[in-house]
C-alpha cells in the first residue's frame, strides 16, 4: 500500500499517472467520494461518487479503511476492495492527505509505505495553482493555507521527496517501491525458499 501525498498543485497526480502506467502490478486505490465529477472523470476510475447519506451509512459500517473530509466534500478508502486485491498479490497506490495517510498507518501497520512530495517552493506552489485556471481567487488562497498546514506534517511520513522536476521524482519515488517490494518481509515465500538452501 504506497500512499503518495502533497498540498495541491505539487505534482503529485503526474507523479501517480506515471507510476500507474510503468508498474504493471500498482493499482490506483479508488476512493468513494462525496464530492461533485469534475469534466472528463468517469464514475469507478477516478472516483466512486456518491451522496453524502449514502457516505454516513458507510462510514457507520466500518466501510472505509480511512476517511477525510477535505474542502467541505468526504473521501474514503473503501475496505473490502483494498483487502482483496492485497490477498491476490497486488499493489495498491493511494492518493491521501495526512490525515488519511495516517489512519492506513494506523490501520494497515506494515503494509503500508508513505511518502510526502514537497513542491521546490511555495511560490513555485502558488505558480502552479493558478496556472491551472480552474479555481477562483478565494479557492486559491483557501488551497494556500491548506497547502502550509498539509506541509507542516511532512515528517510523519517515511519517505520525503523534493519535486523540483518531475523526472526526477518519478525516478526517487518509483526506486522507493521498488526497494519497499524487495524488504525481506514482504517477499512471500522467502522463508521456504531459504530453509530450502540450508537443507
Amino acid at each position: 500500500m504506497l500512499i503518495l501525498s502533497s498540498p495541491s498543485g505539487a505534482g503529485k497526480t503526474t507523479i501517480a499517472r506515471r507510476l500507474l502506467a510503468a508498474e504493471d502490478n500498482l493499482q490506483m486505490s479508488v476512493s468513494v467520494t462525496t464530492r461533485p465529477m469534475r469534466p472528463g472523470e468517469v464514475d469507478g476510475r477516478d472516483y466512486e461518487f456518491t451522496d453524502l447519506e449514502r457516505f454516513g451509512e458507510m462510514v457507520e459500517a466500518d466501510d472505509f479503511l480511512e476517511w477525510a473530509e477535505v474542502f467541505d466534500n468526504r473521501y474514503g478508502t473503501p475496505r473490502a476492495k483494498i483487502r482483496e486485491g492485497l490477498a491476490m498479490g497486488r499493489d495498491f497506490l493511494f492518493d491521501v492527505d495526512w490525515q488519511g495517510a495516517q489512519q492506513l498507518s494506523q490501520r494497515a501497520g506494515s503494509d503500508v509505505v508513505s511518502v510526502f512530495l514537497l513542491p521546490p517552493s511555495i511560490a513555485d506552489l502558488e505558480a502552479r495553482l493558478r496556472s491551472r485556471g480552474t479555481d477562483s481567487e478565494e479557492v486559491i488562497a483557501g488551497r494556500m493555507d491548506r497547502a502550509r498546514a498539509e506541509i507542516s506534517h511532512w515528517d510523519a511520513y517515511d519517505y520525503v521527496v523534493v519535486n523540483d522536476r518531475a523526472d526526477d521524482c518519478f525516478d526517487r519515488v518509483r526506486t522507493i517501491l521498488h526497494a519497499e517490494r524487495l524488504r525481506r518481509e514482504r517477499q512471500t515465500g522467502l522463508v521456504d525458499f531459504a530453509r530450502e538452501l540450508m537443507r
